[in-house]
């Protein structure tokens, strides 16, 4: 089930969000960023942030909808997706991708767009490509990774019509 955030669910997507922040491999925030300002960054300076649960309303997942720029950008939506450890593999990067999507529209965004997806970031990648977003541009050396160094980054784009 995907649902929106409730200010309650904050624990249990910290601790989705703190491993992979902690890893440094798929997002440019500081690994040593604390709660308060994972909070701000993830609820807090989007339009709207979704949840994934299981049955028994555990959190699996979350992701959050913004537009990808103010004003005469507003239009393109961009988003940001973590899928806990333990439920990888089971397809829920997709469908959290396919439900943003549709909210997207539901929210009047005609297009989506994703800035910085790390080259070496796999799973992330076939993910958004079978969801129909191409890539239009590669930006080299742009994301530093804590193992590989400067890796590209990849910009990918589906229009929402």
């Amino acid at each position: 089930m995907i649902r929106a955030f409730e200010p309650a669910d904050w624990p249990a997507v910290w601790a989705v969000l703190e491993p992979v922040f902690r890893a440094g491999e798929t997002f440019p925030h500081d690994p040593a960023i604390d709660s308060d300002a994972a909070r701000q960054a993830w609820v807090g300076s989007v339009a709207a942030t979704f949840v994934a649960t299981e049955a028994d309303g555990a959190i699996l997942g979350t992701y959050y909808l913004r537009p990808n720029q103010p004003c005469l950008g507003a239009h393109v939506a961009n988003a940001g997706y973590v899928v806990a450890e333990a439920a990888r593999g089971r397809g829920l990067g997709h469908a959290l991708c396919r439900h943003s999507q549709e909210e997207a529209r539901r929210r009047g965004f005609t297009a989506m767009q994703f800035n910085l997806v790390v080259s070496t970031n796999t799973a992330g990648v076939a993910a958004w490509s079978r969801n129909g977003f191409r890539t239009v541009g590669r930006l080299p050396g742009a994301f530093r990774h804590p193992r590989l160094g400067e890796v590209e980054a990849l910009v990918m784009f589906k229009t929402l019509a």
